[in-house]
């Protein structure tokens, strides 16, 4: 298996659905702007969003794949089955519990997570309403991650990669039909969520049947694993998971500031989870695997290998992605979200928070290739211990820059603190001796360096001034952007080229 091939074929799965998040997101603008019921449906999407990441792809996939991996590797199919049938009783258990709860106590959580929404009674119902639908995304949602975890154990990326487009499908068909039919409008969106969600269960379904490993209810004494896995979890909720707890802190920050700030965070998030998602998921889903195999055999060379490469790929892809979102922050919000009840006010807010999310996402993708190193040896202390020190340190961030920046502080300490995450990650695995860096990284930067200098000089006069981009019309803004963002990329790849940089120093071969 070749994980370059692997992560091509993955980040192309991520791009469709990235893409179509983007139309999702369009509509959503144009829709709705951005006012008082986005705001409501921003924070109530945002808490079962925040949990799938918290328990699903988060704490319960760098859980449960090493230790499926382990049994994979070392015991029966037989065994194996057991131990992904027992643990799937004890999520789906604790998944009903969570729903029911979370529909019930619907106007609790909001009034903790959003605290400013209880000086409008309208808009703090709203909400409440739209969190009562949203929620069972998360029972849906945690299934879907245990099937997706199966599947990229077992070697079958693609489908867990494509799956979450099912989501945005639904997203764009209840803009396009259902809204105009239901009143308020937003709780179109709502159920959006509910039906993405099982539509992204059913999809896993076919394939688990023919690996022959679809859960079974069995209902006697769990297996050992299983126990293992949920004993893993709890810590693994801090360890992997610290920059969607500070987005939730975030989220009750930005509730006090003023109306839009909540929605202008989110279309920048989105805009910064393109690359995160295009690449930071995608290496975080092969790696896991493929380290908890290497440790599986004993195989500590290979294992620090395979993290020198996660971390080149990672600078090589993700600096030009950073600079490229902070310079063209005015180009690709106006493309993207400057129609109907989008504002050019709407546009500049949401500039100045992409700008500051752009500082951090080296770091937000390093940590998805970074803590795998750890959670592949089933070492939860360590990561739980960092990301711990960096949610203080974020909301100290936070409480810094809320009253000069507003709204982008908040985003400025996400993405600084996710670069203290990283860093102290990779402090670690050094001090641990479980990573030790290959030969070559020096002129590696050098060169990185000089090709992000091309490039950032190219995308300045490519894009002319950020007024005309607001004065543009939809379709030439997209042209423009198009132009742009192709030169920008074949001035920074066709550098990297003439310094040397060839595909093939890259490819990486594995066994499944």
């Amino acid at each position: 298996m070749n994980l370059l091939k692997v992560l091509a074929a993955v980040s192309s799965m991520t791009f469709i659905s990235r893409i179509l998040g983007f139309l999702r997101d369009i509509l959503i603008a144009r829709i709705f702007g951005a006012g008082m019921a986005t705001d409501a449906f921003f924070v109530a999407f945002r808490i079962p969003n925040l949990l799938r990441r918290l328990f699903a792809e988060g704490a319960f996939s760098q859980a449960f794949v090493p230790i499926l991996a382990e049994y994979k590797n070392t015991r029966t199919l037989e065994e194996t089955r057991s131990l992904i049938d027992h643990i799937t009783l004890l999520l789906g258990i604790a998944l009903i519990i969570v729903t029911i709860i979370g529909i019930i106590a619907a106007p609790l959580i909001i009034y903790a997570s959003a605290p400013g929404f209880s000086a409008d009674p309208e808009k703090f119902s709203l909400t409440v309403e739209l969190l009562q639908i949203t929620f069972p995304y998360i029972l849906f949602i945690s299934l879907v991650a245990l099937a997706g975890s199966i599947l990229n154990t077992y070697g079958k990326f693609n489908i867990p990669a494509i799956t979450p487009a099912l989501l945005n499908l639904a997203f764009i068909g209840c803009a396009l039909w259902l809204t105009p039919l239901i009143d308020p409008p937003i709780l179109a969106l709502a159920w959006a969520v509910f039906i993405g969600g099982a539509l992204q269960l059913a999809l896993q379904v076919p394939f688990l049947l023919r690996l022959q490993l679809l859960p079974r209810i069995r209902f006697r004494n769990p297996d050992t694993g299983a126990w293992r896995v949920i004993k893993l979890m709890g810590p693994a909720v801090f360890g992997v998971s610290v920059s969607q707890i500070s987005l939730l802190i975030n989220t009750i920050f930005a509730s006090l500031l003023m109306t839009g700030s909540v929605s202008w965070l989110y279309y920048a998030d989105r805009l910064m989870e393109f690359p995160a998602g295009l690449l930071g998921v995608a290496l975080g889903t092969i790696l896991l695997p493929s380290l908890a195999r290497h440790y599986n055999s004993s195989s500590n060379e290979e294992y620090s290998r395979l993290l020198d490469w996660g971390m080149r790929m990672t600078i090589l892809l993700t600096l030009p992605a950073a600079l490229a979102l902070a310079l063209l922050a005015i180009p690709l919000v106006t493309t993207l979200f400057h129609h109907g009840a989008f504002t050019d006010h709407d546009v500049w807010m949401t500039r100045e928070a992409l700008i500051a999310y752009s500082a951090g996402l080296l770091g937000l993708i390093l940590v998805k290739v970074l803590a795998p190193g750890f959670y592949a040896r089933q070492n939860i202390k360590t990561p739980v211990k960092i990301a711990v020190i960096t949610l203080i340190a974020t909301q100290l961030m936070n409480l810094a820059f809320i009253i000069p920046f507003q709204h982008a502080g908040l985003a400025l300490a996400i993405g600084l603190g996710a670069c203290l995450n990283a860093g102290l990650l990779y402090y670690k695995l050094r001090s641990h001796k479980i990573y030790q860096p290959q030969p070559g990284w020096g002129i590696f930067f050098l060169k990185i360096l000089i090709a992000l200098t091309i490039m950032g000089i190219v995308l300045w006069f490519a894009m002319g001034s950020n007024v005309s981009w607001l004065a543009d019309s939809a379709m030439t803004r997209a042209i423009r952007l198009c132009w742009v963002i192709i030169i920008g990329a074949s001035s920074y790849f066709g550098a990297l080229w003439l310094l040397g940089f060839r595909i093939k120093d890259f490819t990486k071969q594995q066994a499944i």
